[in-house]
């Protein structure tokens, strides 16, 4: 299963900390990479200061957030190759897999032991196929040689180990036949629980719990909101963990957040359905009508649907008993007064479990209607399921969140053509629209979502009652009602073209009325043409006609069909004109390590061995490995005499593996390098295999520098030197066009009212910073210029969004605007908090590469560093109008 950026960022931050704990300790690496600037923004409002487990400082204990359906599972089992790499550095490191519940558990370990599961297939790439999964209850199973030649995991719950007192607790019992385990261990061994009493009283207890002690397991563990009890603190004492990783969406105080994964991520990355459109009725008989309504609308647009197959399904959630709305109640009302098919209605309660051995994704499946009370069973996932209806009061229910998390995943985590099809619905019953938004988007941040983020992607299912929602002031389009005389079926199918956009209405006289919400695209227009009988041809033509010059004034240029094109860099290379993108001109050159001599000073890396301990130098950072960290190393499967420097060279090779190298040329590398530091330095091989995991890391470190270094020379000599031929093109130019930030959260500020932005005031993604900040100023004076036609928001790191080159990878311009002498405008606003700073390396770069891109553009690009050192937006609009004149 191929991992989503943000879960890739999520476990490069694990990394990072892991690499820089293990030489300078978990809470120094916590609190240098949380002071980050990118991840302080990330972090805000949860890193709080790193707080170690009670006893066990030098432990690393940290917590990733995601928000519901964010892959947590998934995630989890790639952080342990993360972890083996970094911190554990053993080759088979034991995993206790810590969840919430028993069904959790269960479900995990079936997860994890199926070959053909995604979580499985994780593991058995990482280590080869050699992986053994335990229950918790099976631990008498775990052998000696598995702990030696095996990835092992043991999947259990917090509670199982989680006790006061640990007599009559199977994991903390003596168990006769996990001798073997403890038959080389020296008797006064600290730290492991011995027996109370019988004929082996003081000897040391043959337990799970001493097992986990001696071989200080990593643990995984999930919901981790749930395990900061004092209890739990001591259960980390008893199984002495070499780390502990936790995942949850909901994080508590105790959770040391290293990285924080946003719904807007989740969003962009496909996994869920947003925005969540609400609809509120008076009565719970209007809110199922509601949700069967649009379950029928969402199954006409999953009929038109290719890629795919998809049954939307509406989750009902009915009352307790003794209420009005029971589910015998609600059952017969669909059967009795909605005329649903008794085949289409399933009732999974604890009593009624009909959706058991029930596959929800199967074509041959009639079920379009679940019916339920609390949360389903803990697990449940079926993505299908779009209408969340909910007749019991979600404000004080503790299973809507639950539920309403059941109809946020996307179908096969993939958009869809239909915008409908990409959303989620809430169906509530409430006298009050505002307050059942408010029920709804608390319910959200209970799921993990930001409280902006809820707000920003709650919509109401009539357009209208948007306006003033959270705030939010959004203006409304023109429209306009064309009455045909044509009959329903001539005019079937016009209401799919624009989804949102045109609508299909009988009128007073029984006939069709089209109405049109804004303007149409041209390709919009062609299907309603084609859709369209050809005698309403003209009518249709010559009223959307009207209509568009009529409202030109109050259409944003993109919806009016502007074309607006920034010339992109290019540069000639080889006879070729590419695109001046530091990854496409590495295509065209051809490096070589041999280029780059296999070597390691004392100053990189030097071992110094004493009676107890290794002490390796690492450029300039003293790293302690204790002689017990490396011991079961020695128990391997390779034995000291196997121990020879092609080992170590094959073991290196599948350890810094570079995709953009050769195996071959980089076996040869490393040979040369395990020769010099074993022959040219004298570093005795047995100190280099005991210390491979840390000899990997740097070596790993030093091929990113020499590819680094090739893409800084090709950088330079491309698009700076004297012989390079850059140019702008604006026949392969990039192009800013309706609808292509949809996926981002837009700015939702009432104090000010943009005239200008080429896709209108309500689509102008959200600005960087607090509302009022800095960057919302300067948009202000790009907004205010006399001289800019239109001017747009340029979203950093987006799909769409323009860039320009710089060694490292892209940089993209916080604003592009069209001047009226039709001259582009690229703006990058250097903040205050920088602008008396000594000027940086990447401010430098971006400076350098975006006066080149105007340099090359005979004329036709101005590029401006805006600046505003004394809290004065005049500064940003004397920068601009500056550098305009020009």
């Amino acid at each position: 299963m191929k991992l989503k950026d943000y879960q890739k960022a999520s476990l490069a931050t694990l990394h990072d900390f892991l690499a820089e704990a293990r030489i300078t300790g978990p809470k120094a690496a916590y609190e240098k990479l949380t002071a980050e600037p990118e991840l302080a923004k990330r972090l805000r409002g949860y890193a709080a200061g790193y707080k170690p487990l009670k006893g066990l400082p030098e432990v690393p204990y940290v917590c990733l957030r995601l928000p519901t359906g964010g892959g947590k599972t998934i995630l989890a089992a790639h952080s342990i190759t993360t972890a083996k790499d970094t911190w554990l550095e053993k080759d088979f490191p034991l995993v206790l897999w810590l969840v919430p519940t028993n069904t959790i558990r269960m479900q995990t370990a079936e997860a994890l032991k199926n070959p053909r599961h995604p979580y499985r297939q994780v593991l058995d790439e990482a280590f080869e196929g050699r992986v053994r999964v335990f229950d918790i209850g099976d631990f008498t199973q775990i052998t000696p040689h598995d702990l030696r030649a095996n990835l092992c995991v043991v999947v259990g719950t917090i509670q199982t180990l989680r006790v006061t007192n640990t007599d009559g607790r199977k994991v903390y019992a003596h168990h006769e036949m996990m001798e073997p385990h403890f038959s080389s261990v020296s008797p006064n061994t600290p730290g492991l629980e011995r027996n109370d009493d019988g004929p082996m009283k003081g000897d040391i207890r043959f337990s799970f719990a001493n097992l986990m002690h001696l071989h200080n397991p990593l643990v995984i563990m999930d919901e981790a909101h749930k395990a900061g009890s004092k209890l739990s603190g001591e259960v980390y004492e008893r199984i002495n963990p070499s780390a502990c990783i936790e995942f949850t969406a909901t994080p508590k105080g105790f959770n040391n957040i290293l990285h924080s994964v946003t719904a807007q991520e989740l969003k962009d990355e496909e996994m869920i359905k947003m925005p969540v459109v609400l609809d509120e009725a008076d009565t719970w008989q209007g809110a199922v009508n509601s949700a069967i309504l649009k379950r029928a609308e969402l199954q006409e647009q999953a009929d038109l649907d290719r890629e795919g197959y998809i049954r939307p399904i509406v989750l009902f959630q009915a009352q307790k008993k003794n209420e009005e709305v029971t589910v015998e109640v609600l059952k017969k009302h669909l059967i009795d007064n909605e005329n649903i098919d008794p085949a289409k209605i399933a009732v999974a309660t604890g009593a009624q479990r009909e959706l058991d051995g029930i596959n929800l994704f199967d074509p041959n499946c009639e079920i379009e209607y679940v019916i339920t009370i609390e949360a389903l069973k803990e697990g449940w996932d079926c993505s299908f399921a779009y209408v969340f209806c909910s007749l019991a009061n979600i404000r004080s229910s503790t299973d809507a969140e639950q539920l309403l998390g059941r109809v946020l995943r996307m179908p096969y985590a993939k958009r869809r053509k239909s915008p409908l099809l990409n959303k989620s619905y809430a169906r509530l019953v409430s006298k009050n629209f505002a307050q059942a938004a408010q029920s709804l988007r608390d319910k959200l941040v209970d799921m993990g979502f930001e409280e902006s983020e809820a707000e920003a992607n709650i919509e109401a299912e009539l357009p209208g009652m948007n306006d003033g929602l959270f705030g939010r002031r959004v203006r409304p389009l023109p429209t306009v009602t064309i009455d045909l005389d044509a009959t329903k079926d001539e005019v079937k199918g016009i209401g799919t073209i624009a989804p949102g956009k045109i609508s299909v209405t009988p009128n007073d006289a029984g006939k069709a009325s089209i109405q049109i919400t804004g303007f149409l695209k041209p390709k919009e227009k062609e299907r309603l043409y084609k859709q369209a009988p050809e005698r309403f041809h003209g009518q249709l033509q010559e009223k959307i006609a009207a209509f568009e010059a009529q409202h030109a004034h109050e259409v944003a240029p993109a919806h009016r069909g502007e074309v607006f094109v920034v010339p992109r860099l290019m540069t000639w290379i080889q006879g070729e004109l590419a695109f001046a993108d530091t990854d496409v001109i590495m295509e065209y050159h051809d490096w070589s390590l041999r280029d780059h001599p296999a070597r390691l000073g004392p100053d990189e890396f030097d071992i110094v061995e004493t009676t107890n301990t290794f002490e390796i130098d690492l450029d300039g950072n003293r790293l302690l490995i204790k002689a017990a960290d490396t011991s079961d190393q020695l128990t391997m499967d390779v034995d000291v005499k196997d121990w020879t420097p092609n080992s170590l060279v094959q073991w290196l090779d599948s350890k810094v593996r570079d995709p953009h190298i050769s195996q071959a040329e980089l076996l040869g590398w490393l040979s040369d390098m395990v020769t010099y530091l074993n022959v040219d330095r004298d570093i005795p091989l047995s100190q280099l295999m005991r210390c491979k995991f840390i000899l990997a890391r740097k070596l790993s470190d030093k091929l990113k520098g020499f590819r680094q270094a090739e893409r800084n020379k090709v950088y330079q000599l491309n698009l700076f030197a004297p012989q390079a031929r850059v140019e702008v093109s604006f026949d392969q130019g990039f192009e800013f066009f309706d609808d292509m930030y949809f996926d981002v959260p837009k700015y939702r500020g009432n104090k000010f009212t943009f005239s200008k932005h080429f896709m209108g005031p309500d689509e102008i993604p959200a600005f960087d910073g607090a509302a009022g900040g800095e960057e919302e100023q300067c948009a202000l004076v790009i907004d205010s210029l006399t001289e800019v036609e239109y001017w747009t928001r340029n979203v950093a790191n987006h799909r769409n969004s323009f860039s320009l080159p710089t060694p490292t990878g892209r940089f993209y311009p916080d604003f592009v605007a069209k001047l009226k002498d039709q001259r582009i405008l690229v703006i990058e606003y250097k903040g205050q908090q920088h602008a008396d700073e000594q000027i940086t390396k990447d401010t430098r770069e971006k400076q350098l590469i975006g006066d080149q891109w105007a340099a090359s553009s005979d004329g036709k690009g101005v590029f401006v560093m805006a600046t505003m050192k004394k809290k004065n937006p005049a500064e940003i609009r004397q920068g601009i109008q500056a550098a305009i004149k020009l």
